[in-house]
């Protein structure tokens, strides 16, 4: 069967019964990510969220007609909510049929496609140069305190940082210009551009069929040059990835022991591209064919509706039996949604998980998702995909 391919474009002209669409990108949008852009750059206020999330939803109704047909149908207006807790939440599914966005046509730079199977529709995530700069300073701020950190001291500086913390970055991903929709590969090259690093350290391609492989001459090129340099490596890629990176290597009878302070941080599904390895035995292949331990192995939770990520942790001694916790930043805030009642659930009860990402200025806040979690105190314990939902994943993207 002939896979789809999804060619989308940014949004186009919205309805004629909105007569402020011509206004949407205005000064009070963008006063508001200039804001909100400086408060995570030099630290985001621990009591800070609520008044900017109850401003930031007057905007979105008053900017974001779609968006404001759904808070308006629901009975909720900024004048009705009063907590953040209030403001209405979009299921990950509206993106894909609505154009979620205070964005003018013109003024549109990116669209970030969700990763579902090639015969679904994606979501839609639409970007402009404003709505990045906020993505991209939410994802370096969180990213380096969460992956960059390491036990070891490291030495050298590396621009735009304020510690002097570095090491090299192996993305097991195609580079940007083969995969212009994805979040995560965008996220990457950020990354990659805030560090000042090269841009062969993206060492995936596509495949015949689109999806992402992984070019196994370069990565063990790579990996035998940071084994040899002594210097650690940051080793970033989805679960797929590293199951066809793992399966490579116990093929070839291969094994690395990659520099003290290395880390590996994986991300997404496997979406039918690989085995289905439980998160425990991924990562006990990891420590045993690269040598890096547990507690150096971070998992991030995103998704192209977001702008901010969330990252695990595991506390000693590691063992299996101790859940690993995300977090968002203090600037996205989540919470446990019971599927039946729609309430809010106690510490350690399983729901939805409903993110409000202040990041997301121009689009939704509030997010929605199909994802089953744990409350755990101020994280999450990730549980994966609620009955019925739509797989998602990062492994496998539509161009």
């Amino acid at each position: 069967m002939r896979r789809k391919r999804f060619v989308l474009s940014c949004p186009s002209a919205v309805a004629e019964n909105q007569p402020a669409n011509k206004h949407r990108m205005n000064p009070e949008l963008s006063s508001f990510a200039a804001r909100l852009r400086g408060a995570i750059a030099t630290g985001f206020p621990d009591a800070g969220f609520e008044a900017l999330a109850l401003e930031l939803f007057g905007l979105q109704f008053k900017y974001n007609p779609a968006y404001q047909k759904i808070c308006a149908a629901r009975g909720l207006t900024p004048q009705v909510v009063k907590q953040w807790t209030q403001i209405p939440a979009v299921p990950t599914t509206a993106f894909k049929e609505l154009e979620l966005t205070s964005i003018l046509p013109d003024e549109c730079t990116a669209v970030f496609h969700s990763s579902g199977t090639t015969e679904r529709k994606p979501s839609r995530h639409f970007h402009s140069a404003e709505s990045l700069a906020v993505y991209e300073v939410s994802l370096w701020q969180w990213f380096r305190p969460n992956i960059l950190r390491s036990a070891d001291s490291l030495s050298a500086s590396f621009p735009g940082a304020s510690t002097g913390i570095t090491c090299t970055l192996i993305f097991l991903t195609p580079p940007p210009a083969q995969a212009p929709h994805s979040s995560l590969i965008h996220m990457f090259e950020a990354v990659r551009r805030n560090l000042g690093l090269p841009d062969c350290s993206f060492l995936g391609q596509l495949a015949d069929d689109n999806s992402w492989a992984l070019d196994f001459n370069a990565a063990i090129e790579a990996l035998q040059s940071a084994t040899d340099s002594g210097k650690p490596v940051t080793l970033l890629g989805t679960a797929f990835s590293f199951v066809h990176l793992l399966d490579h290597l116990a093929e070839n009878n291969l094994h690395f022991h990659l520099p003290a302070g290395s880390r590996v941080m994986e991300t997404g599904g496997y979406k039918n591209r690989s085995r289905v390895l439980p998160k425990d035995e991924l990562h006990a292949l990891i420590t045993e064919r690269l040598g890096v331990p547990a507690q150096n192995i971070v998992c991030e939770y995103g998704m192209s509706e977001l702008s901010s990520q969330a990252y695990d942790t595991c506390h000693p001694p590691f063992s299996i039996l101790i859940p690993r916790i995300f977090h968002f930043p203090p600037w996205a805030q989540v919470q446990i949604i019971s599927p039946e009642t729609g309430r809010e659930l106690a510490d350690g009860e399983t729901g939805l998980i409903r993110i409000f990402d202040l990041a997301n200025v121009y689009s939704v806040a509030a997010i929605q998702t199909e994802d089953l979690g744990i409350r755990r105190g101020d994280g999450f314990e990730l549980i994966g995909r609620a009955q019925l939902a739509e797989p998602r994943g990062c492994s496998l993207m539509t161009t």
